[in-house]
């Protein structure tokens, strides 16, 4: 019993050492919140996602480009936005062909 609180004291006696402090991860976050927000609304908001994918795609690069933490959430976040920026971009062309198709056939009754 002794033994046992001696080598408690011992270990609580020794000095604390500092906490690393991590990479900030921010930019990484917002890359990967801003991806995933664009893949959802790509196909009900018109012109949202093309903002959302490019923020994605810029902050994912920053964060990339600067070491930072989070260098999976930012990798998350340039796929999220690349996707989200080439599924608006078919989805618009889609629109406009098909408004284009309907005019020009509703011109001609």
């Amino acid at each position: 019993m002794e033994q046992e609180n001696s080598n408690n004291l011992y270990y609580s006696q020794q000095p604390l050492e500092k906490p690393t402090k991590a990479p900030s991860a921010g930019l990484a976050i917002a890359s990967m919140v801003c991806g995933i927000i664009s893949l959802t609304v790509s196909c009900c908001i018109p012109y949202l996602p093309f903002a959302l994918s490019l923020l994605a795609v810029v902050f994912g690069s920053v964060s990339l480009g600067k070491h930072k933490g989070g260098k999976e959430m930012a990798i998350a976040g340039l796929v999220c936005g690349i996707i989200g920026l080439v599924s608006a971009v078919i989805i618009l062309v889609v629109g406009a062909s098909l408004l284009n198709y309907l005019v020009n056939y509703l011109g001609q009754l």
